[in-house]
């Protein structure tokens, strides 16, 4: 997958993660969209050494998958994180 794809499959997933997640989550889109890419990395690499599956291509469902558990991870560690501060 190339590096444009990967940023528009981070910025999507970022994006159906915080609408999946409930509750108020702080940022704006801009934060949405970085924690989307990092989610999306987190997802491949815990997916290829845990389960051997990564993100294969664009329009392959379990990179979706996985890109968009990985950034509901990382968006709720951003949301525990944010909160303890407020």
């Amino acid at each position: 997958m190339g590096f444009f794809a990967f940023l528009i499959l981070g910025l999507i997933a970022g994006a159906i993660a915080k609408a999946i997640l409930p509750g108020r989550q702080g940022g704006g889109i801009i934060i949405t969209m970085l924690l989307g890419v990092v989610g999306a990395l987190v997802g491949g690499w815990v997916g290829g050494t845990v389960f051997h599956i990564g993100l294969e291509g664009f329009f392959n469902i379990q990179t979706w998958i996985v890109a968009i558990l990985g950034s509901l991870v990382v968006l709720a560690i951003y949301g525990a994180i944010t909160r303890r501060r407020a």
